[in-house]
């Protein structure tokens, strides 16, 4: 029920718009130009709104504006009614929300698990264009990642900061000013039971940058171990308002910006630069985070923070640890990769422990020292951590105080570092473990199709054993989506059989012939959304962040696109065509030099130079569209509705394909494939009779 009350308003908006198409075929061009103008409007208010309404006051405000086109549309006094009646109900929601509109969060979310213990409260809740944040102050919240069983002192008091209702983070209740007492508190002494301090012992007194360090543990941690001064690059400006007082202190100083942006855009070097471990733990067998991008831990994201260290100076990056090895195998063979690419020694610029739950990683831009070495082995034998990569390392120091079985951590880490034939051996590997890159920037997909029998067996009765099924879904929704659009394409022509089709035949008596048809308006359903969800992609390192790159690319194509279709009754259709394919094939080669030459420029020049290099393609993908709407008034106009039915349908197809492209491919080969999609609609655009034209005016 709930997903057919998120496609009801999709569906009467499609039909608003298709009814319209079939009652004014020959202002298709406006008619399409003022959608999109106003789908680019949406976009800006879609960033906009929930700062100031809230996520319940955005729905209202979508209502209000459906309740204000269907006034525009006319109709009878009763309809006008209608409309004016819905349109001050959701003004009256505006100014007075009732609670019943409040939005509900999933039961399975975190968040809701920590509003049912008895004294839980909410001390905090905004939100914004791309998130809510919410602060609870509850009994029940104790967490602090990878603290050794060691200690054995009282934790401090502790809320929890939830985004989007998940990944817990902690906000401590302490005063900022105890980091100024000397010595320090023993209520900080936690600190050092943490495994990120040996970082900071490495360089006591040095600069720290912290990359997203959400509520702010991570600050604690550098500024009591002694750094002298912190640097924290944390995106959503919601989260150092809600995590208070460490952000204030004057120690740190607050940089609201993509943590891949600030590092490549910044030319200051730190001692110790620490990667926060913002997720809270997640079994990889499930597979649900296998589709979700990560820009932060790709190859090129762990070049970017060795750029930014000093002469001597250490990486932190701590993961979740996973049985078999997985998430904290995939990070070694980042840094693995990412040293080797800079020219770098792995064997001797790496140092890996772990405790009960979480491994950390040190990497250099040089060898380690050793009085370094030594003074890790015994920071973390103090605190009950095994080894599990050194370079100096014996193997019988891989097994003391969390004993396994076996030390497959430390049998894996080394197998993988000695390994002649890398790409044979992460394909002999039963995860997909391989470093990924900007391209294809999916951090938790470990699927592979030697998985494929197991994780079918295995359905229903426990959790996935390979993390397949985010992969497996994705594959179930594509022949979903083939078969919806299927019965799209094929039931109107069905019922329509044995009528005599509406309107002037065709040159010759003939009705655009079908399959010309059907190919032009699906190859540029599919030919759109391969093109627009790559170049989002692309966009996100850039501008800083995906709620923006979202935005800017949205808006662009879409209010270019409207531009191209009022334009297109003036433009030739084939040569509108070739050019756009030019251009997109263009993008790939062209785009990294440009983001490499502007990426230290102003967000809002970042922006209007994104606007300004997506307007071309923009213009010319409104262009095809209408005028195919326009060739079919004249000559089949019965087929109007089908023509829009078809290419939605085939949007909806692209999205789930792009997912699977880029999964399987990277974003790179989503964007040709884009313009496969309009190579085809080329060569569609000149078969059949008359229709599309062979060249010229449509």
């Amino acid at each position: 029920m709930d997903n057919l009350a998120l496609a009801a308003p999709f569906f009467c908006s499609g039909a608003v718009l298709g009814i319209l198409f079939i009652q004014e075929p020959e202002a298709s061009g406006r008619l399409y130009a003022a959608n999109l103008a106003g789908s680019a409007l949406g976009c800006l208010l879609a960033l906009l709104s929930p700062s100031l309404l809230g996520g319940e006051g955005t729905v209202l405000l979508s209502g209000l504006l459906s309740g204000l086109a269907a006034l525009f549309l006319g109709g009878s006094r009763l309809q006008r009614g209608a409309a004016l009646f819905a349109i001050a109900l959701y003004l009256a929601g505006l100014l007075f929300p009732p609670p019943f509109l409040e939005v509900r969060l999933s039961p399975y979310k975190g968040l809701s698990y920590a509003r049912q213990f008895p004294d839980a409260t909410t001390t905090f809740r905004r939100w914004n264009g791309f998130s809510r944040v919410d602060r609870v102050r509850s009994s029940a919240i104790r967490s602090l990642p990878g603290l050794s069983y060691t200690y054995l002192s009282p934790l401090p008091p502790q809320q929890g900061l939830f985004v989007d209702g998940d990944d817990l983070s902690v906000v401590l209740e302490l005063d900022p000013a105890l980091l100024e007492e000397q010595p320090l508190p023993s209520t900080l002494d936690f600190t050092s039971y943490l495994p990120t301090a040996i970082a900071y012992r490495l360089h006591r007194g040095g600069q720290a940058l912290v990359l997203e360090p959400r509520g702010g543990l991570e600050l604690w941690v550098a500024l009591a171990q002694g750094a002298a001064e912190v640097t924290a690059v944390e995106a959503n400006p919601l989260i150092v308002e809600a995590a208070g007082g460490i952000y204030r202190h004057p120690r740190v100083r607050v940089v609201m910006e993509d943590a891949r942006s600030f590092v490549r855009r910044t030319s200051e070097r730190y001692d110790v630069v620490t990667l926060a471990l913002s997720a809270p733990y997640r079994p990889i067998q499930s597979g649900a985070y296998s589709l979700a991008e990560d820009y932060h831990n790709t190859v090129e994201a762990l070049g970017d923070y060795l750029a930014r260290l000093q002469p001597g100076g250490v990486l932190a990056v701590s993961r979740w640890l996973q049985m078999p090895p997985s998430e904290e195998l995939r990070t070694f063979a980042l840094a693995l990769t990412a040293v080797e690419r800079a020219g770098g020694e792995p064997a001797r610029q790496m140092v890996a422990f772990r405790g009960y739950a979480m491994l950390t990683l040190l990497v250099k831009a040089e060898p380690f020292t050793p009085a370094e070495l030594d003074a890790i082995r015994r920071f973390a034998a103090e605190r009950a951590w095994d080894l599990v990569y050194a370079p100096d390392m014996r193997p019988e120091e891989a097994n003391r105080y969390n004993l396994l079985r076996e030390p497959v951590y430390y049998q894996t880490f080394r197998s993988l570092l000695e390994a002649e034939d890398r790409p044979a051996w992460y394909a002999a590997y039963p995860f997909e473990v391989s470093p990924p890159e900007d391209d294809r920037p999916f951090f938790g997909h470990f699927f592979k199709w030697s998985q494929f029998r197991e994780v079918v067996a295995e359905a229903g009765r426990r959790m996935e054993p390979f993390g397949g099924a985010g992969y497996l879904v994705l594959l179930l929704l594509l022949l979903l989506s083939l078969g919806a659009a299927g019965a799209i394409v094929l039931l109107p022509l069905l019922f329509r059989r044995g009528r005599r089709p509406a309107g002037p035949p065709a040159e010759g008596g003939r009705p655009p012939a079908f399959l010309s048809t059907l190919a032009y308006f699906g190859l540029l359903g599919l030919g759109y959304l391969l093109v627009e969800i790559p170049l989002v992609q692309q966009f996100i390192l850039f501008l800083g962040h995906p709620a923006y790159a979202l935005t800017a690319v949205l808006f662009a194509l879409l209010l270019f696109s409207g531009l191209g279709s009022a334009l297109s009754s003036c433009l030739p259709l084939r040569p509108a065509l070739a050019l756009l394919i030019l251009v997109l094939v263009l993008y790939p080669l062209l785009l990294p030099a440009l983001f490499s030459l502007t990426l230290g420029w102003p967000l809002v020049g970042r922006i209007l130079l994104s606007v300004f290099v997506l307007s071309p393609a923009g213009m010319l993908m409104g262009v095809p569209f209408p005028a195919g709407l326009r060739r079919l008034e004249q000559q089949a106009p019965y087929r109007i509705p089908w023509a829009w039915g078809v290419n939605g349908a085939a949007s909806v197809v692209a999205a789930v394909l792009a997912a699977l492209l880029s999964l399987s491919f990277g974003f790179r080969w989503v964007l040709f494939s884009g313009a496969f999609g309009y190579a085809g609609a080329f060569l569609a655009a000149g078969q059949g009779r008359g229709f599309p034209p062979r060249g010229g005016s449509p």
